[in-house]
């Protein structure tokens, strides 16, 4: 009668046991589960918008973060060409349109003093000519930064599958008219869903 009771209370104890473990597994596979993560598209005007708020920001957004100290050390040396031609610029224009109206006129500068008339116009057409450069300059690495991150994101979703391929190989053309065969190349491009290599 024990042994009988004793099979009773395990298969009781198993019982349980297993209907506990399938109820839990049961919440904790409903409590944890998450709809799959649809991938976000990657968004050519996003990043061309950050790049024209701050420049270098939509490489970040890219995830092409090492172009971003060349965009800012191109902005920081073009920054410094535009200082230094600024003010050699204005030196040599105060010079230049300095009039004295008596001898005891101190001049603007050490420029009036060193270089003739003539020279100060030369400096001035120069540094002037330098600084609106540099201004030029500055206006096309903003553009060349903000062209560079929508390309980038435009290539960023692109295919680039091994069945993309270019093939060179040997090819013999046959010349029926003048019965011979002219050795030369052929290339060929494959792309899937369009047309492939035979």
């Amino acid at each position: 009668m024990i042994p009988v009771l004793l099979n009773r209370l395990k298969i009781i104890i198993l019982t349980v046991f297993f209907v506990i473990a399938f109820l839990t597994q049961g919440w904790s596979q409903s409590d944890s589960f998450k709809p799959p993560k649809t991938k976000e598209p990657h968004s050519a005007h996003k990043a061309t918008i950050y790049s024209l708020i701050l420049p270098g920001l939509g490489q970040a957004y890219n995830k092409k973060y090492w172009k971003i100290p060349v965009i800012y050390a191109g902005f920081g040396i073009l920054g410094y060409l535009i200082s230094t031609n600024s003010e050699e610029y204005k030196a040599y224009k105060t010079a230049y349109e300095f009039v004295p109206v008596d001898e005891n006129d101190i001049s603007p500068n050490e420029y009036y003093d060193i270089y003739s008339k003539e020279q100060l116009k030369q400096g001035r057409d120069y540094y002037r000519r330098n600084m609106e450069l540099s201004y030029i300059f500055t206006g096309f690495l903003y553009i060349m930064n903000l062209v560079d991150a929508s390309v980038d994101a435009h290539l960023l979703d692109f295919d680039v599958s091994p069945e993309l391929s270019l093939r060179v190989e040997p090819y013999i053309i046959n010349q029926p008219i003048y019965n011979q065969n002219i050795p030369g190349l052929r290339v060929r491009v494959g792309i899937p869903g369009i047309f492939g290599f035979n």
